[in-house]
């Protein structure tokens, strides 16, 4: 193993930013990450707005448990500790899991070693504060400041280029005029009442907006509305 050189790095994120499918961008995320002895990866988006941190699960490969079964996704990365630690996160972190009287245990360090499963988590922000994060994995990694940098750009280009192929579908995401007033007045923090009064409308019409907006964008939430049309100019 070893730090892979850093055109090999420019030239993974130029192809994960021409990637058509989410296909293309596991590829080049693994022509970069194995060299370096990560094998397991996850990639979603995520939001400290929430109780519920992950939003939508883009990828998960990998013997993430060390004994060959498959991985509940749901499952095991909504309540995985090293998922919660976002949220007190400013900048990507390595994290080891070990077994302990049969219990998995998990800390956040400074350089993974040892037996278990070690890894870097990197959390991507954007306008909207925390908006996803992509975690890889392996028994024995590379963890050196250059792998590091490498994992981190990789990470930062593979959640941009999910967040366009899968978040907004083809032929979606253009929204009235009135559904982008409705929906910038949510972002600023205003109460649905009170948008309502603002711009003349009934409190069912204002949630009536919200929806066809969260529709239109492809989305489930109002919070990853609001993150999608921060993140493609649409409010500003």
């Amino acid at each position: 193993m070893r730090d892979l050189p850093f055109d090999q790095v420019v030239q993974a994120v130029q192809r994960i930013a021409q990637a058509t499918d989410l296909a293309d961008i596991q590829s080049a995320v693994r022509n970069v990450a194995r060299p370096l002895g990560y094998d397991r990866f996850v990639l979603f988006s995520a939001s400290a707005a929430r109780d519920e941190v992950v939003e939508r699960i883009h990828w998960v490969e990998g013997d993430w448990f060390g004994d060959g079964q498959a991985v509940d996704a749901q499952t095991y990365v909504r309540h995985c500790p090293v998922t919660r630690h976002l949220l007190a996160a400013r900048e990507p972190f390595f994290w080891s899991k070990r077994l302990d009287d049969g219990n998995e245990r998990y800390r956040v360090v400074r350089a993974p070693s040892g037996p278990g499963i070690h890894g870097l988590q990197v959390p991507v922000f954007g306008p909207a504060g925390l908006e996803g994060a992509m975690s890889f994995g392996g028994a024995q990694v590379v963890a050196t400041p250059a792998a590091r940098l490498a994992l981190t750009l990789l990470a930062q280009a593979a959640f941009a280029g999910a967040r366009r192929l899968l978040e907004v579908p083809s032929g979606q995401g253009r929204l009235s005029e009135r559904e982008r007033q409705v929906l910038a007045w949510t972002a600023a923090g205003q109460r649905q009442a009170d948008i309502a009064a603002t711009l003349g409308l009934s409190l069912r019409t204002v949630e009536n907006h919200l929806r066809a907006a969260r529709r239109r964008l492809g989305v489930s939430t109002t919070a990853q509305a609001i993150r999608i049309a921060l993140g493609s100019g649409a409010l500003d």
